[in-house]
């Protein structure tokens, strides 16, 4: 997994205090303890053993660190946050101008879902956005639609690149899945979606056919090739495009013929073999069923696996999707499962369960019983005739055995669970009909809270609760909401939710500080992303979630279609047990390049040595070398012939290797911690 830095974020509470929160990594022993300097002054008299926040008393703003102490040494280095003079840090985004469709239906632009990632291995996440256009469409509705573009910022608001699908790629909720994670394991985070002729990647390069337009009369894309491309997390360029699994094929076999079922697209990462990411491509849930593994190793697209419905022995499957996935290791194999909704595959590929429950919109997977072995999962369901009105269930996660449920009629839209109510452990149950349940399965509540997305944000284990604009505590008590955060009001960055009734945040994710999540909402005029954190004290000490496997992949996926928010492997709530420790290698300690690109005749290896503060180029044939800092200053140079290994030594910072051979170049940055 990544190795991020401190994540240390400092916030101006009040006149007279400055709220600190910071990151203590999974791979960190309990005993580390804590020294917080401001302006180079440590300001804690004693070494701090608890929870990873604290309060300054002071007036005036300063630039803050955050240092470990293990056995009694302190880190060397750590990186220094500023005072946010308010409770959101807001990171201006470049909208695209507008256009108008062949039909001359104008359109413009909103900053839609976002993920994050570690593009260029320095230890802070920056954020992947996707822009939809004003008439992106449900797979139900025709028309045309603008292209769709993916945007990444860094914290400070530097746009690395663009990469604009094309007009072969449709916009809406259900046709670009993208996943931002470090599938080779080399420090840096790559981007993968579906592509077609037309993709224009970050340094503008188009992939396949640039002129070929597919469209049909009704705005569908229904005919013409289909790829999957990697892209490089630092420059945008495709690093590599094969052929998209599982192909379109005959429309009519996906349910309808006027393209609906067809282009219902999914994906998520998975650890399919415990140890590296996979990223997993879906295709299809109403009806046929199909899942499609790949591995990036070298550069390459490699093929893992593919599971379809319509193999023999697989019919089952069938119409057992939603429109989310979700992935995590409920049978305690050391491999993730990928579930569907009311099925589950396999890490070889290999049908794990389906319990013909049907489709839904909404599922949620941790260990939400705490008193029963494993996890457990809550869905709603669809289809109330077909599948003689489920309504809600939930299921243990290993089996695909429903537990308890509600029969309903009707379409049960939305559900969700979270613990909010300690005085019933584990976590509540509640969708859009019924009660509001404990675990077990009991009525607790004549009412219950909404359903749209959870969040922890306060200093107790209990979740908090996340609808359109507002963040809201639930008041078991009283059996209602009440507000914590009003985020459209302009003090607080006039945020706005994404994707009509869905109304979910650009993303939630635990990117910067101790355990709590923070809220990513666009700005209503498009012009920023607001980055909301928390400023409320805990006593719990919990490591960041993004080193829980589970969480993390939850966060790669959370973009994919009906966004839900994220949860870990383990029972997080009141009453929980210390949180497990996580089984990971942080990917600083892989022995495996830093680096590894080509062009043309060139190879270039890039390794890291700690031990000896220095890393290796090697390439292929005759090439000579040229080192630079980050100003552009020459530091080192060289010529090395036929695999010739040459050790440079160089201070930390940013640089860039320059290597030509055969009159071909390639330009490698390195970050040096």
């Amino acid at each position: 997994m990544e190795k991020l830095n401190r994540g240390t974020v400092a916030v101006r509470v009040n006149s007279s205090e400055v709220f600190l929160s910071w990151r203590l990594m999974g791979t960190e022993p309990s005993t580390t303890s804590f020294n917080i300097y401001r302006d180079g002054i440590k300001i804690n008299a004693t070494a701090l053993t608890g929870a990873t926040n604290y309060k300054h008393s002071t007036t005036t703003n300063g630039t803050y660190m955050v240092k470990a102490v293990v056995d009694g040494t302190e880190e060397s280095n750590s990186v220094e946050a500023s005072v946010w003079v308010q409770q959101y840090k807001q990171i201006p985004i470049q909208q695209p101008a507008g256009g108008t469709t062949p039909d001359a239906v104008a359109y413009t632009y909103t900053a839609n879902d976002a993920s994050v990632g570690d593009l260029d291995g320095d230890g802070e996440y920056e954020i992947i956005l996707k822009w939809d256009p004003t008439n992106s469409k449900d797979n139900s509705q025709s028309g045309y639609t603008g292209n769709v573009y993916l945007d990444a910022y860094k914290m400070n608001g530097t746009r690395l690149w663009r990469i604009d699908l094309g007009i072969n790629i449709r916009a809406g909720a259900h046709y670009t899945q993208f996943l931002v994670y470090d599938f080779d394991s080399d420090g840096k985070a790559e981007i993968a979606c579906k592509t077609a002729d037309g993709t224009k990647d970050g340094i503008g390069t188009v992939i396949g056919n640039a002129t070929v337009d597919y469209r049909n009369s009704n705005g569908y894309v229904l005919s013409g090739p289909e790829y999957l491309t990697v892209f490089n997390g630092i420059t945008g360029a495709a690093m590599d495009t094969e052929n998209y699994t599982p192909a379109r094929g005959t429309v009519s076999s996906w349910g309808d013929s006027y393209g609906n079922r067809v282009d219902r697209f999914i994906a998520a990462v998975a650890y399919l073999d415990g140890i590296n990411p996979s990223m997993v491509f879906g295709r299809g849930y109403y009806t046929r069923l199909v899942r499609s593994a790949w591995d990036f190793k070298n550069g390459q697209l490699v093929q893992r696996w593919i599971f379809d419905s319509n193999t023999t022995g697989n019919n089952a499957y069938a119409g057992m999707g939603n429109h989310q996935m979700t992935v995590g290791d409920a049978n305690g194999d050391g491999k993730d499962e990928i579930y569907n909704g009311s099925s589950a595959v396999n890490y070889d590929g290999t049908g794990f369960f389906a319990n013909g429950l049907g489709h839904g919109d909404a599922l949620h997977m941790t260990d939400m019983d705490p008193d029963r072995p494993g996890m457990e999962l809550w869905q709603c369901y669809e289809e109330p005739v077909k599948y003689a009105g489920k309504g809600l269930r939930l299921f243990d996660a290993a089996t695909g055995v429903p537990i308890w449920g509600v029969n309903a009629t009707g379409d049960i839209g939305r559900a969700l669970a979270a613990d909010i109510d300690p005085r019933y452990k584990g976590y509540e149950c509640w969708g859009s009909t019924g009660y509001l349940y404990n675990v077990k399965g009991d009525s607790v509540g004549p009412s219950r809270p909404t359903i749209n997305h959870a969040i922890w944000w306060d200093g107790d284990l209990l979740r908090e609760i996340l609808d359109d604009e507002k963040l809201e505590k639930w008041d078991y008590a009283n059996n209602r909401l009440n507000r914590l955060l009003t985020l459209y009001l302009a003090n607080l960055g006039s945020a706005s939710s994404n994707n009509s009734t869905k109304a979910n945040p650009a993303l939630t994710a635990d990117i910067l500080g101790d355990w709590r999540e923070e809220i990513i909402m666009r700005s209503g005029d498009n012009q920023f992303l607001n980055i909301y954190t928390t400023v409320n004290e805990t006593t719990h000490r919990i490591y960041t979630l993004m080193h829980d496997p589970q969480y993390r992949l939850a966060i790669a996926w959370q973009n994919a279609a009906y966004n839900q928010p994220p949860h870990p492997g383990f029972y997080l709530g009141d009453g929980m047990s210390a949180a497990p420790i996580p089984n990971i290698q942080l990917v600083n300690a892989v022995t495996t390049p830093v680096s590894d690109q080509t062009v043309a005749a060139i190879t270039v290896d890039v390794f890291p040595n700690p031990s000896v503060k220095t890393f290796f180029i090697r390439a292929n044939g005759s090439f000579t070398f040229h080192i630079y800092d980050v100003n552009g200053k020459l530091q080192q140079q060289g010529t090395a012939v036929n695999q010739i290994e040459t050790g440079t030594e160089l201070m930390a910072g940013v640089y860039f290797v320059k290597v030509m051979a055969k009159k071909q170049q390639t330009t490698i940055k390195i970050i040096k911690q």
